[in-house]
């Protein structure tokens, strides 16, 4: 275990039969104690993990992206698979229990390594919105891509969680000269989000890794440009308590950043797995990995606790027996 110590618009008409059983939050005074998440997930796989999860009586999940795979440039296909998981008992049992909020990745986007030239994304964006329950008056609904932000407790003990959007506006990177990831109206809003916050502790949800850059598959360091603009913006800035949450890789790691000049370190804990992994996975260089990577099932947790001094999150890679398997500590100095 590693100690950190930080100085702290167009929709879709499509429906799904079943919509009226998702748990979008409601209660956003309450702190949150128990966040889970995950990515990765099959709609057509077996789906052992929800039951796991639900052992840990999360107040909230959060999709990490590949939340199914649509991978179709097909409405109906992709309004099918939705459904599909909708329908998958483990699933529906779970989304009775637990408030969900959510981002995508590439297969519920559109297909693998999809960018901002998917033609069916105004359509995905509202099946996406839809499957998650987000409520038609959501400013999320009101404009291009799926990205917004949620506060949850109160002043003092507040969580903004931040869901990006890493698709919708997205360059080819392997084509374009100085690829842009999250375009101007993304980091416009970003920015403001992250400058005009009262919370304690913000977490940054992206389907991609944000810290990890030496792997040669999907990241935010094959857009230097924007990930530089975000870790000198939480620097120069000093944001509070910024965590990284992300998917996509069929495998579990933490990464932490230590640059010199800021004021904490920045960990980015990867949770991609819930139905399929990467079994076969070799190893690969990270020079900020801690730990080991976990290839098997599995899900992330951050567990937070408000009394104690100073403020304690405890992020964890979790298996499928619920089995701690990496696990990194935080400590806030909060004012």
């Amino acid at each position: 275990m590693h100690i950190i110590r930080p100085i702290v618009l167009l929709t879709c008409a499509l429906t799904f039969s079943h919509l009226s059983l998702a748990f979008h939050p409601t209660d956003f005074e309450t702190p949150l104690k128990v966040i889970a998440f995950g990515s990765c997930n099959r709609e057509s796989l077996p789906q052992p993990m929800w039951p796991v999860i639900a052992e840990n009586q999360p107040d909230l999940w959060i999709w990490g992206g590949d939340n199914i795979y649509g991978d179709s440039n097909d409405a109906d296909v992709i309004t099918a698979k939705y459904q599909k998981q909708l329908d998958q008992p483990n699933y529906a049992a779970f989304r009775k229990q637990f408030p969900i909020v959510g981002t995508w990745d590439d297969h519920d986007y559109g297909w693998n390594d999809a960018y901002g030239t998917y033609p069916l994304k105004t359509v995905t964006q509202g099946l996406a919105l839809d499957f998650m329950d987000v409520p038609a008056n959501d400013p999320r609904r009101q404009r291009e891509g799926i990205y917004g932000a949620y506060d949850f407790g109160p002043e003092g003990q507040r969580v903004k969680v931040i869901l990006l959007d890493n698709r919708y506006f997205s360059d080819n990177h392997r084509k374009d000269e100085n690829p842009q990831l999250l375009g101007d109206a993304q980091r416009e809003w970003l920015a403001n989000t992250l400058s005009q916050s009262t919370a304690q502790i913000h977490i940054l949800v992206s389907g991609t890794q944000i810290i990890s850059e030496e792997h040669r598959h999907e990241k935010w360091a094959n857009f230097p440009t924007d990930r530089s603009w975000l870790l000198k913006f939480i620097r120069e800035e000093a944001i509070p308590g910024v965590i990284c949450i992300s998917g996509d890789r069929h495998i579990h790691e933490i990464s932490v950043l230590q640059e010199e000049d800021a004021p904490y370190p920045l960990v980015d804990i990867t949770s991609s797995g819930l139905t399929h992994s990467w079994e076969s996975f070799k190893g690969e260089p990270n020079k900020h990995r801690v730990g080991e990577v976990f290839k098997e099932f599995g899900f992330g947790t951050l567990e937070i606790n408000w009394d104690s001094q100073p403020v304690t999150i405890t992020a964890s890679i979790r298996d499928g027996s619920n089995q701690v398997v990496n696990t990194q500590q935080i400590e806030l100095i909060i004012d």
